[in-house]
């Protein structure tokens, strides 16, 4: 067995860095006075080993893998009474959690969307468990309701996923999902009436729906109903094409499209109608990949094949627009920040491509088709910048903003000039804006009140070097004149996967832990798509390690630059920035004093065996090929768990109905952790109970688990007295 990668050692360390790191004896677990008191649930492990390529690996927790068997209900209820009894034990929690339950309490909007002359769009009031769907005649008028998720369920936890309303505004497609699910069930509404048709749609995961032009009915995508005894986890290959017409059963609707080879399995896809109507542009992914497959369909002829334009595999494409045959695509094939081209799907070849808007120094994010303009959105040191180009590539303007912050939304059609967007700092929630791209005017749609003093507050972007050198941006957000006197209480959020982009997000327990005298960092490290592809595959698969080593260096530098030091140094990240945390807390646990990985990927051995984790191994790599098991190996939070280490005191974050990132990543990393810790802190699990991968989860739980991880933060790092409000 392969011992855990050595840990970072920088000969340049500050005097008050050193100062920082105490020496720390190796205490051994036969030493009573260094255990931590908790009485930990019993994990019983099992003689179970696997042979990777030759090598065998022990994995003594596997029967936790078993969600529903009878030890592991127990072992969950077992875990969550330690913790709840260690929670109702902090004197400050009950302060915490009534200062979250008072910020909370602000209106929350999205973006419009207009559809036949009428504006869909939701809100919650401030403590409603769901937002709320809205329809608005017009802008001067009153809304009114259209549906309200909160009376699906008595728990809140049925929630509205997604919805689409028809060209002509007369029908409202909508998908609910129940406990945090990824699957969906979608049903159609009579805008006019409120009253639902019979049609309910089954067996849908990751889709977008998309109405033909004569609202008659839409395209989306299913996976094949389950046999019956099947595996609930074993749908999620073989994604298939279908159009539904309203008013009829789903075992009527018609299969556009569908791979069937096995090699095809992980085929994943979506329909598109342009915004003519004529064309309906299909997209070909395989799991994560940013490389992708375009083919497209002639709507105007009926039974008209199913083509191919961009059949390579070869770049990312995303569909922009159309005029006639020509269709408009971000791109980043010869340009890994972004770039539109326009693509003649008349001709063939890489002759049918035309750059209209080049690459540019910032990252290319998102491109729309609005009123006859392309609206841009860029990243520039990870803070969104707007500009408007004619569909020629000339740019018309750079549109003002807000602010220095990200600006979410910028939907639309070609036809109006009309869009609107959100746009939120890390202290100032989202406000809605209407923008107007004929002339570029913003005015204000919908503002919340929110009882929070911000002007008390500052956000710097700072850049600090990585392991390799690599220069790296960094967001901290604390209290203005807080003295820098290297012992502030610092929580430090990554991610790092994907090609997802961490910009400025308004978050309301960030906002509490500011109240507390924190200090908040955002590391922007490799991983991500904040600089474009090169940035995103500087830390995938091989690579993934500079991840790890530059969310280890943010930490440091926040101890050498004064911010704070170890024991006041807390890290978070959820699902991939789960294995962030899981990662770098084995690698360093000396440079932690609190860590909470949140439904982490924390079994790199094993994550494709379950759901949809198979989708992850164009970034990750799978321990089916030998080179990328070593890889994987190396850095696997459950695998460098060591008996005898002092570990930070953990809290484990999960929901037991997670069917992305299944519960048994976290479950078996916390037994892990709990048999190995030699030092005194906790290690505890917090495994919420009829919740997902966090999506659609109620205001209620969302309150209750931000005040036990703030209570849980502020107990480990020694944090003294409570949230005042206001900034006080």
């Amino acid at each position: 067995m392969s011992t855990p990668r050595a840990f970072v050692v920088f000969l340049s360390l500050s005097p008050l860095l050193a100062s920082c790191f105490p020496r720390r004896d190796d205490t051994s677990l036969g030493d009573v006075s260094a255990r931590q008191a908790v009485q930990y649930p019993s994990s019983p492990p099992m003689d179970h080993h696997d042979d990777y390529h030759g090598r065998r690996v022990r994995d003594p927790h596997r029967w936790l893998e078993d969600l529903d068997a009878p030890a592991t209900r127990t072992w969950i209820e077992a875990q969550n009474k330690v913790t709840a009894g260690y929670l109702a034990a902090i004197p400050s929690r009950a302060a915490i959690r009534a200062r979250l339950e008072d910020l909370w309490n602000f209106e929350r909007y999205s973006p419009p969307a207009r559809r036949g002359g009428k504006y869909f769009f939701t809100r919650n009031d401030g403590l409603q468990n769901q937002g709320v769907l809205y329809v608005l005649e017009d802008l001067a008028g009153e809304p009114r309701v259209l549906l309200d998720p909160n009376r699906l369920s008595a728990d809140g936890t049925v929630a509205l996923s997604k919805f689409e309303a028809s060209p002509d505004g007369r029908w409202l497609a909508y998908g609910t999902s129940a406990a945090g699910s990824d699957w969906e069930e979608w049903r159609i509404r009579d805008v006019a009436t409120g009253m639902d048709l019979p049609d309910q749609l089954r067996w849908i995961k990751f889709s977008v729906v998309s109405f033909r032009r004569d609202s008659t009915g839409f395209y989306y995508c299913r996976y094949a109903e389950p046999k019956e005894g099947e595996a609930y986890e074993g749908t999620n290959y073989f994604q298939r094409l279908f159009f539904h017409r309203l008013q009829t059963p789903q075992s009527e609707d018609v299969l556009v499209y569908q791979r069937t080879e096995e090699k095809e399995k992980d085929w994943g896809m979506e329909g598109r109608v342009t915004d003519d109507g004529r064309y309906l542009i299909i997209t070909i992914r395989q799991g994560t990949d940013t490389r992708n497959r375009i083919y497209f369909q002639d709507l105007s002829t009926v039974d008209s094949p199913v083509l191919p334009l961009l059949d390579r595999f070869d770049a990312s494409y995303e569909f922009v627009g159309n005029d006639g045959a020509v269709f408009w695509f971000l791109t980043d094939l010869e340009a890994p920040r972004g770039r539109i081209v326009a693509v003649d799907s008349g001709a063939r070849g890489d002759g049918c491509r035309r750059e209209v808007v080049p690459q540019t120094a910032e990252t290319l994010m998102k491109a729309t088709a609005v009123g006859g303009m392309f609206v841009a959105h860029y990243l520039k040191d990870a803070c969104s910048a707007v500009r408007i180009h004619r569909t020629d590539g000339m740019l018309i303007r750079e549109q003002d903003l807000p602010g220095i912050g990200t600006a979410t939304g910028l939907e639309g059609s070609m036809s109006h000039p009309e869009t609107f967007f959100s746009f939120a700092t890390f202290t100032m929630p989202p406000a809605v804006y209407r923008l107007d791209v004929s002339n570029g005017s913003v005015t204000l749609f919908r503002a919340p009140k929110f009882e929070f003093d911000s002007s008390r507050y500052e956000t710097r972007q700072v850049f600090y070097p990585s392991k390799d050198g690599t220069r790296v941006p960094m967001f901290i957000t604390l209290r203005k004149g807080l003295p820098l006197d290297g012992r502030r209480p610092t929580l430090l959020y990554g991610y790092g996967g994907f090609s997802i982009s961490i910009t400025p997000f308004f978050a309301v327990p960030h906002v509490a832990w500011l109240d507390l005298g924190g200090v908040y960092a955002v590391a922007n490290i490799r991983g991500g798509g904040e600089y474009g592809e090169e940035w995103h595959r500087a830390g995938m698969r091989e690579r993934k390690q500079n991840c790890f080593d530059d969310f280890i260096a943010a930490g440091e530098w926040l101890a050498s630059q004064g911010y704070t030091c170890p024991e006041k140094l807390a890290v978070e990240g959820r699902s991939n920035g789960g294995l962030l945390v899981g990662a770098c807390m084995t690698q360093r646990p000396d440079l932690f004093a609190a860590a909470v990985p949140g439904v982490g990927v924390l079994d790199m051995l094993r994550f494709h065996k379950f759901t949809i984790g198979w989708a992850w191994v164009p970034d990750y790599g799978s321990a089916d090929d030998p080179n990328d098991f070593e890889t994987l190996y190396a850095y696997s939070p459950l695998h460098n768990v060591q008996r005898g280490k002092r570990y930070p005191a953990t809290l484990v974050m999960t929901g037991d109905h997670d069917d992305r990132v299944v519960p048994s990543h976290s479950y078996k990393f916390v037994a892990a952790l709990q048999a190995a810790q030699a030092g005194p802190k906790p290690i505890l699990a917090r495994i919420d109970v009829r919740a997902g991968h966090g999506a659609g989860k109620p205001t209620g739980k969302l309150i209750d688990e931000a005040a036990d991880k703030l209570a849980f933060l502020v107990r480990e790092l020694g944090v003294e007295g409570v949230p005042t409000g206001a900034g006080d």
